[in-house]
């Protein structure tokens, strides 16, 4: 059988009392290393384990999925996650691979950005779409995320966006040539997101948010280290957050007084937050 096991949000404690027993007796174990990371290392991971584990890059997942679920038909081959099993696409395709193989599968949940996120206080019913943000390049910009969060924004719904990542990634010169070469890691942070959907309203310019628009940077969440900022894009463009991963939710107009006391605490300053509090989005639940 294939399981695919959610590993949880921080650290080598944050698998279930389930997954770590899948984990132990499994014939081989895989940990997913390229849509997110955890905040431990895969030696970290094999002394709690007490096995081995094979990281699987980008290319094994998605070109060489047959070593993974090789003789997963007779034997069980745990596939570890970062969150939840099912919070990267990349994952539904294995399972379709393993069913066109005729192998049983099965998923072992963990908390995921998309729940945890509730831990600023934000009512989770009042998210809409979640869109992605990827690094910005001098030739590349997209702003396919800013129609969706328009979309939210009509209606007055938060946004959740998550930010980029860049994990054993080759730059365009050595892609062409062939070389195995590869970029040192990068991961965005809630500044350069912040930066980057301000220069999208810039050149787009039809006020879906702004510079004042109220934000919430959140970083390492679930784990000891976790923090929360508050305040407007502007703000969090010059905020450090410190070490990865980040995220940032972008304030619906229908955010209720409750998710405001609760988030006024992690304001970068309170008298700027309530200020563009009163003049935006009291009054518009």
């Amino acid at each position: 059988m294939l399981y695919l096991v959610g590993l949880g949000l921080a650290d080598e404690t944050d698998i279930t009392v389930k997954g770590l027993t899948i984990v132990k007796n499994a014939a081989r174990v895989y940990l997913e290393a390229y849509t997110s990371i955890l905040l431990v290392n895969r030696d970290t991971l094999e002394a709690y384990y007490g096995r081995s584990v094979i990281v699987a890059d980008r290319e094994m997942v998605e070109s060489s999925s047959d070593q993974i679920l090789a003789e997963a038909d007779t034997s069980d081959v745990a596939f570890l996650v970062v969150g939840d099993p099912f919070g990267a696409t990349t994952h539904t395709d294995l399972v379709l691979r393993a069913r066109d193989l005729k192998i049983p599968v099965r998923s072992i949940p963990n908390a995921s950005i998309m729940s945890a996120i509730g831990s600023t206080g934000l009512q989770l019913y009042n998210f809409g779409q979640t869109v992605s943000m990827v690094f910005f390049t001098d030739s590349w910009k997209p702003s396919s995320f800013y129609d969706r969060i328009k979309e939210n924004c009509d209606i007055g719904l938060h946004t959740l966006v998550l930010l980029d990542i860049k994990v054993k990634e080759q730059s365009l010169e050595n892609l062409a040539r062939g070389k195995k070469i590869f970029e040192p890691p990068r991961y965005m942070t809630v500044s350069q997101c912040a930066e980057q959907m301000i220069e999208i309203e810039g050149q787009r310019a039809e006020g879906v948010y702004g510079p004042d628009s109220l934000a919430v940077g959140v970083a390492r969440l679930g784990a000891e280290t976790q923090r929360m900022t508050v305040g407007s894009l502007q703000q969090l463009a010059e905020v450090d957050m410190g070490s990865p991963l980040h995220s940032l939710v972008l304030l619906g107009k229908r955010t209720h007084d409750l998710e405001r006391d609760f988030i006024r605490e992690f304001a970068v300053d309170a008298g700027v937050f309530d200020s563009i509090w009163k003049r935006d989005y009291a009054g518009k639940q």
